[in-house]
């Protein structure tokens, strides 16, 4: 199953990228409920987007401890 994360919205177009760093526009209204930047989207076999709550909270975590770590050096 192929991921996307939401880098940012532009207009009525949610900018997405892939771990090749390839960038997607989507239109929002092809977005399920609750995106926002920073969250982890799935791709189906059969096409759907889904919102995979798992994996966003888990990198939201993970890039917050990174930040943490980062102020806590100076």
């Amino acid at each position: 199953m192929k991921q996307l994360i939401v880098d940012r919205f532009e207009g009525k177009y949610a900018i997405c990228e892939d771990k090749e760093q390839k960038y997607f526009a989507i239109e929002t209204e092809e977005l399920p409920q609750d995106v926002s930047e920073g969250s982890v989207l799935e791709i189906t076999e059969e096409g759907e987007l889904r919102l995979n709550q798992e994996e966003t909270q888990a990198r939201r975590e993970r890039i917050a401890a990174k930040q943490r770590g980062a102020f806590e050096r100076t």
